[in-house]
């Protein structure tokens, strides 16, 4: 059975991020979603919520889940008997960050693999930044995260403006 890892922070979950889960979830037998914690970082989305609307976006992919971590994503997979990382890539720019990312993990943990899937095309522009961003500034960013994030950051605008 091989098992694969995704992490990121995922704040907000995209449905470009959807894809490459849905595809790597065809890929192994087991893919486990990492939600990175950053303590040294206030996300957008409390990590408990990132947790729960990844959870409810993959929901009809049986064999996968969703946890959080924080620290080295080479103990982490340890710890879940994984191995193989599963890292999407958009761009060139993404590769390069990812391929020094690769090869360090490869350094610490050298039992384990990187492997990158490409982006859908329709997907390529899509980050978590430029959702925030756009939504920041009362943007529509349907069709770009799923329904259930998008309606939990239209419930945290009207939070706010009360």
């Amino acid at each position: 059975m091989t098992r694969a890892v995704c992490s990121g922070s995922f704040d907000p979950v995209t449905n470009g991020h959807v894809d490459v889960f849905e595809r790597a979830s065809q890929m192994f037998d087991e893919l486990i979603i990492c939600v990175f914690q950053n303590p040294s970082k206030r996300g957008f989305l409390p990590i408990e919520q990132r947790v729960e609307l990844l959870r409810q976006s993959v929901s009809h992919l049986p064999n996968v889940q969703v946890k959080s971590f924080s620290g080295l994503i080479t103990e982490f997979m340890r710890k879940h008997e994984a191995k193989v990382i599963v890292r999407g890539i958009r761009s060139v720019k993404d590769l390069e960050y990812e391929e020094n990312e690769a090869y360090m993990i490869r350094h610490i943990a050298p039992e384990i693999d990187t492997v990158f899937l490409l982006t859908r095309p329709d997907y390529s522009y899509v980050s978590s930044s430029g959702i925030r961003e756009l939504f920041s500034f009362n943007g529509s960013i349907h069709g770009l995260v799923p329904e259930c994030v998008e309606q939990a950051m239209i419930e945290l605008q009207q939070r706010e403006r009360k």
